[in-house]
């Protein structure tokens, strides 16, 4: 095993450790009636299995869930291939990337988590995307985002949003404040999130060309 592929595998199995630690102890801290850092405001009188559903309806979470996928198989096989597998990948990127961006710019004024719940923060919207995205700058894998690829990639964002909004109809809860139709209204909310998923467009198309200008890590091994 080259030099390289025992970097890879060492940084990306780092990486599945921190996502796995601080989802575990979001979790724990959730079921104890303790902080989500996800959350704007407190959960208010609801019960323990409303809050894990709104846990794990966070677009944040299921990043970092993608990213602790992606990065474990990374550290198992750096040279894995396949199409499922280049789909999972891209999703993970684009999937953490925007909530990266989306929180520094938008969420990080509106939470204050302290304590244990201070780190669980910093891991999901700061180490994991800065993390993850450079594991992919250096390590890669290269020649995976292609069109095909991406076009299968907003499937999962797609359903999210169309998630998001029905539950939302139904139950009066939205994950975060700039699709809260119920205070800014059903057009404002579709806007904004016409405006993220425009983003991620972007960042996909910009995905494509940085894979297609850096030199390949490795010739991949199967499909």
């Amino acid at each position: 095993m080259s030099g390289r592929m025992r970097a890879s595998r060492a940084w990306h199995g780092a990486l599945f450790a921190i996502v796995l630690a601080a989802l575990v102890t979001q979790v724990v801290l959730v079921v104890q009636g303790g902080t989500d850092v996800n959350a704007a405001e407190g959960a208010g009188d609801a019960d323990l299995q409303e809050r894990l559903i709104r846990l794990f309806s966070y677009f944040t979470i299921q990043s970092n869930i993608l990213v602790l996928a992606a990065s474990g198989l990374l550290a198992a096989d750096p040279k894995r291939d396949g199409r499922a597998w280049r789909v999972l990948h891209l999703d993970a990127l684009l999937g953490i990337v925007i909530t990266g961006i989306v929180f520094a710019l938008i969420l990080a004024p509106l939470v204050h988590p302290v304590g244990v719940a201070w780190w669980v923060n910093a891991a999901f919207h700061y180490v994991s995307p800065v993390a993850f995205l450079l594991g992919w700058l250096v390590f890669g894998p290269r020649g995976q985002a292609d069109g095909r690829t991406a076009w299968l990639a907003f499937l999962w964002p797609v359903a999210w949003i169309a998630y998001t909004f029905w539950r939302g109809r139904e139950t009066g809860w939205f994950p975060y404040p700039f699709l809260d139709a119920a205070e800014l209204s059903w057009t404002r909310a579709v806007l904004n999130t016409a405006g993220v998923l425009l983003a991620a467009l972007l960042l996909a198309a910009l995905a494509q060309l940085v894979d297609r200008l850096l030199k390949p890590a490795s010739a991949p091994a199967r499909r």
